[in-house]
């Protein structure tokens, strides 16, 4: 995606296409209506088989984007912004990669990332962005002051834990004493290392993370599973490590066993943003979620941006790259002669587009299933906290949901939209693609309602309709020995000065700041500036 949640470093007391796709609402509850959303991938498979017509048209253009996620939108804003002549091709009806969001009658809601937390004060080009977009308004006392509408609301964040709604993400609701003294050690080592610096003087955990430290030692955390760094720190609460395998979850779609100890430190210890207004740990959402950013960033390439365009091959050529496209609105084909094309694709589908570049194998995707949930009427709560934006359950294999409409000055009372997500952990990535895309829409409904109905005994009558979105390949994932591996500085390397990469799958985090920063740093590098 998709979610980083609250990081309380004070006392515990305060505290995720197939033939079954598009099937509708025959369902396990008749009187729920639903479909599996069959989003982009029926074009986007097209590659497999490069079946596609002969090229009809030719035109020019100087520089080419391939892929309108955030990465490619970035580039096009600098590209926009210096008066540079440019084409960006997207294969979906809207750009966005996966911080795509939708609407229904009652409300915006998000397919997949749904929200940025404050930003680094070095990050100084996203920072530039969010001016520029009305989210930070001004100064004052030399840190940026924040839009109040784009802060999360309050309450912002609750867990169904023991029968009740507790305050917070971090378990403490009738946990043992000796597990919350096992959790407040391990809150307190993040703190450690999110102050810490390495020998060459470098934060040792950044975002933009190729701000980090290289410190050798800092860096040989990337060689162990997270997993292995709980043991060797005798941390062994399952209330500690239920909680940082949903961390592991919720920004890199993978287990504690599947993350590097150098990815889940950085969870904890790379967010040191503050606001005049805002905390280090706050955040700015949107109904929409991530997509609002997306509409503020294509405002700088619209009239460049070609939809429906699925790039199929990228040629070095003597004077320059030769970019074929298929044009699903015309059923045709299109070639582009560019001097320089950028290719703002996640590494599986570049392999697929660039013939000659070698296949790297340590490039691995985790799947996901999102669901938006329209209710017909109020859900039926446990005693506890109320209504939040997020709004997780202690021991579930998903990551809960996030209402929607949270962020709306005027909230509905009834017809809310809800946000379920759940990334597909419990088995290898590969199998767990072929396992979602062959599951029915009543699979997930059940599975979904299994789930949701701990914390809400009734919410299948509570339900009136369920979208059902399946990422693929959703985010990159940071097992042990990718982040600062080999593959990952291979892949960066531009071919020839002609092509260039961009994806948050090369920083090792699907992020927002991580797209945003490889899409600006690599436009810059092809403008020479």
């Amino acid at each position: 995606m998709i979610n980083r949640r609250k990081f309380i470093a004070s006392s515990i007391s305060g505290l995720a296409a197939s033939a079954a796709m598009m099937q509708s609402s025959c369902s396990t509850n008749t009187a729920i209506s639903g479909q599996i959303n069959p989003g982009f991938s029926a074009l986007g498979h097209r590659l497999r088989t490069m079946n596609f017509p002969e090229a009809s048209r030719e035109v020019k253009s100087p520089l080419v984007v391939v892929g309108a996620g955030v990465s490619g939108l970035s580039a096009a804003r600098i590209f926009s912004q210096s008066k540079a002549e440019f084409l960006l091709l997207e294969l979906g009806t809207e750009p966005g990669g996966n911080s795509l969001g939708g609407a229904n009658t009652f409300s915006s809601f998000p397919w997949g990332a749904h929200y940025l937390p404050i930003p680094n004060a070095n990050d100084k080009e996203l920072l530039s962005f969010l001016t520029d977009a009305g989210v930070i308004t001004g100064q004052r006392d030399g840190l940026p002051v924040y839009n109040d509408y784009h802060l999360c609301h309050d309450p912002k964040e609750r867990l169904f834990i023991h029968h009740v709604w507790q305050e917070g993400l971090i378990p403490h609701a009738g946990v043992p004493q000796n597990d919350l003294g096992e959790i407040q050690r391990f809150l307190d080592l993040m703190n450690v290392y999110k102050r810490h610096l390495g020998s060459d003087g470098k934060e040792a955990f950044a975002i933009p993370l190729s701000f980090s430290s290289q410190d050798a030692a800092l860096l040989a955390l990337d060689n162990i599973s997270a997993a292995a760094f709980m043991d060797e720190h005798n941390f062994r609460s399952s209330f500690l490590r239920w909680y940082v395998n949903y961390c592991c979850a919720d920004d890199y779609g993978a287990s504690l066993d599947n993350t590097s100890a150098w990815a889940m430190i950085h969870y904890f210890a790379s967010r040191k943003g503050r606001g005049a207004n805002a905390e280090s740990d706050e955040v700015l959402t949107w109904p929409e979620g991530n997509f609002w950013l997306v509409n503020q960033l294509r405002k700088y390439c619209e009239p460049n941006l070609i939809k429906n365009a699925l790039a199929y091959a990228v040629r070095e050529k003597d004077s320059g790259v030769e970019v074929l496209y298929y044009d699903a609105n015309t059923n045709s084909s299109v070639r582009i002669l560019a001097d320089k094309v950028l290719l703002a694709t996640p590494r599986y589908v570049t392999e697929r587009l660039q013939q000659g570049i070698p296949k790297l194998n340590s490039f691995e995707y985790g799947p996901w299933m999102v669901c938006n949930m329209t209710l017909r009427s109020e859900l039926n709560e446990r005693r506890g906290e109320p209504l939040c934006w997020d709004n997780v359950i202690y021991g579930s294999d998903s990551l809960g949901y996030v209402f929607s409409g949270h962020q709306q000055l005027q909230r509905p009372e009834l017809n809310k939209v809800i946000t379920y997500y759940k990334p597909l952990t419990t088995l290898p990535a590969s199998e767990a693609r072929r396992f979602a895309y062959t599951k029915t829409f009543e699979h997930w409904q059940d599975d979904i309602i299994r789930d949701l109905s701990m914390a809400h005994p009734e919410i299948s009558k509570q339900i009136g309709d369920m979208q059902v979105w399946l990422w693929g390949h959703g985010m990159i994932s940071p097992k042990s020995g990718f982040i600062w591996g080999d593959e990952k500085r291979m892949a960066q390397k531009s071919w020839l000065g002609k092509i260039y990469y961009a994806h948050s799958d090369l920083s090792g985090i699907s992020v927002f700041e991580e797209a945003f920063y490889q899409g600006h740093i690599t436009a810059k590098a092809m403008l020479g500036v």
